[in-house]
């Protein structure tokens, strides 16, 4: 039993994670086109691809809480895997998955953002002076 909520939380974490890469593709390619150039962009959208799967499923399936299933402690016995603890496990794969790939996607937006302000400051003064 605990084999399959593994497996299901990793492929819960991983499904997670092609979906929300697959939704900001389009703006990644848009902003890193702009701030790297065409053709350098699709190379790092590739390994921002790759990363938000990475951060997602190793923010989603959490190997130290699914480890009371298994190990008893002095105090108690190894929690029995219900339904209820299923959904609830299921449930917080996808919120920790979706939780660390906005975190890991805010700190990409706030660092494009800088990029972008340098480019721009460079293009403006590149403007004045011809």
């Amino acid at each position: 039993m605990f084999f399959a909520l593994l497996a299901a939380t990793f492929l819960v974490a991983l499904a997670a994670s092609l979906l929300t890469a697959k939704f900001f593709d389009g703006a990644v390619n848009r902003i890193l086109s702009r701030i790297v150039g065409d053709e350098m962009a699709d190379a790092w959208r590739k390994y921002l691809r790759f990363a938000i799967v990475v951060v997602g499923v190793s923010g989603g399936v959490r190997l130290w809480e699914l480890e009371k299933y298994v190990t008893a402690t002095r105090e108690s016995s190894a929690l029995e895997l219900n339904g209820m603890r299923w959904t609830l496990e299921i449930y917080r794969t996808l919120i920790e998955t979706l939780q660390s790939v906005a975190w890991m996607m805010l700190l990409f937006f706030l660092c494009s953002m800088i990029a972008y302000v340098i480019v721009r400051a460079i293009e403006l003064k590149h403007g004045a002076q011809e």
